[in-house]
């Protein structure tokens, strides 16, 4: 059972039939470009395409004997196509089979977390719009720094998930390869011509060098950039967590009717589902390191690398689908609270304002050094007695001998601060 958030599409890349339908389709092709080549009657062909199919229980029961997987499909599917079934897997080894598959559901499997990618997109664009100039405070080692707005934070996301699409596009370039070169990659019972005919069919491009396998370093770019873009999702669901901390209220997931958030607290709201996403990303990050170690096989092939890639290619797919169409849903239904984004910036009596000050000191005839420590001077009265910043700016004598009062107000200009987010804007959504 996949997770209620993904879609079936991403679960059925990864099932018997699509993998068997996948087997199949290869071997067929192969079988005509040998018939190009002379070598298999083309009547043959065509009493193969009629009648080749398979059974999985019965595949699975033959496999249970022979203890070899493609064995247990070759045979089931000759059973179904008669003696013409001679003509299929000529000159191929199983991981021709095996591996060409492995990269056509890679494929397919990105191109449903491209859409994925896509639909998150255009939810974080509409709520950057909607809040580019709701203003909050800016924190930095999780302290007040300068103001900034709710929607700069948004796109800051939205640039980074277009990174992780470009990077998905690029794992395609990967992974987009074929290989049907035989036992060690020689093409010693085979054809290059076989190879180039079958990726050609199927949007592949052949392996320049193979062995029995294709390089495993492929795949582990695959599955790397699936794990920088868990890591993303997890840079934003911290975020969101920490907005939702009581303390700050700024912005909350969306409880729903009949929602519990605890068996022992009936007041509790809890963001669930950005706890949810960071615990996942581990997980994909984990099957990054196993795609990793896969690139590591003994002289031309062994077997280790297989009972990995048959965990993490499904798994990894499947949950980075769940991750993006949750992490959706969750910014498009976020509880904003503009109120509460004011009153924090405002709680801290207006030392969000100490680097205009500062330069103003500084463009006044001071030395960075000095007019820093009138500044901090200053500050930490406010900050350990809570003070108002601007009264103490404009008590202080040394202070007023270099600048005067209404050069002191107008330091404090929050327009000052969020005056340049329409460029940011501009740039990021007028490419």
């Amino acid at each position: 059972m996949i997770p209620r958030y993904s879609r079936p599409e991403i679960a059925s890349v990864w099932e018997p039939e699509s993998k068997f339908a996948k087997w199949l389709e290869i071997e067929i092709l192969a079988a005509e470009a040998w018939s190009k080549k002379g070598l298999v009657p083309p009547e043959a062909i065509q009493t193969i395409r009629k009648k080749a199919k398979f059974d999985i229980v019965r595949i699975d029961a033959i496999e249970a004997e022979v203890k070899h997987d493609v064995i247990a499909f070759l045979t089931n599917v000759a059973e179904n196509i008669g003696p013409e079934a001679r003509y299929l897997h000529i000159g191929l080894t199983s991981s021709d089979i095996v591996d060409t598959c492995f990269s056509l559901q890679l494929k397919e499997a990105s191109s449903l977390l491209k859409k994925d990618l896509e639909a998150l997109l255009g939810v974080i664009r509409k709520r950057a719009l909607d809040h580019k100039m709701t203003p909050m405070i800016g924190r930095t080692h999780g302290i007040h720094a300068e103001p900034i707005t709710f929607g700069l934070k948004l796109i800051g996301w939205y640039e980074e998930m277009k990174r992780a699409l470009t990077r998905l596009d690029l794992a395609e370039g990967e992974i987009g390869y074929g290989k049907l070169s035989g036992a060690v990659g020689t093409y010693a019972n085979g054809d290059p011509f076989v190879e180039k005919y079958v990726c050609e069919k199927l949007g592949l491009r052949p392996e320049p060098v193979a062995t029995q396998v294709i390089p495993r370093d492929r795949y582990a770019v695959f599955f790397c950039r699936l794990a920088i873009t868990a890591s993303s999702i997890e840079r934003i669901a911290t975020e969101l967590r920490h907005l939702q901390r009581t303390e700050l209220l700024e912005a909350e997931e969306a409880f729903t009717k009949g929602q519990k958030g605890s068996s022992a607290m009936p007041h509790k709201r809890n963001p669930v589902s950005a706890e949810n996403l960071c615990g996942l990303a581990r997980l994909v990050r984990s099957y990054a390191m196993a795609a990793m170690e896969n690139v590591a096989l003994w002289h031309e092939r062994d077997i280790s690398h297989s009972s990995v890639e048959r965990v993490i290619g499904p798994d990894a797919t499947i949950l980075m689908d769940y991750m993006l169409v949750r992490l959706t849903k969750l910014i498009e239904g976020l509880v904003v609270y503009p109120e509460n984004m004011k009153k924090n910036l405002e709680k801290m009596g207006g030392l969000v304002y100490s680097e205009s000050v500062l330069l103003e000191l500084v463009r006044a005839g001071l030395t960075r050094e000095k007019a820093y420590e009138l500044v901090q001077r200053n500050a930490m009265r406010v900050w350990e007695k809570g003070a108002d910043f601007q009264r103490e700016l404009l008590q202080d004598k040394e202070v007023a001998r270099h600048l005067k009062p209404e050069v002191i107000k107008k330091a404090f200009n929050l327009k000052h601060h969020l005056r340049e987010v329409d460029f940011i804007f501009r740039r990021v959504f007028e490419k």
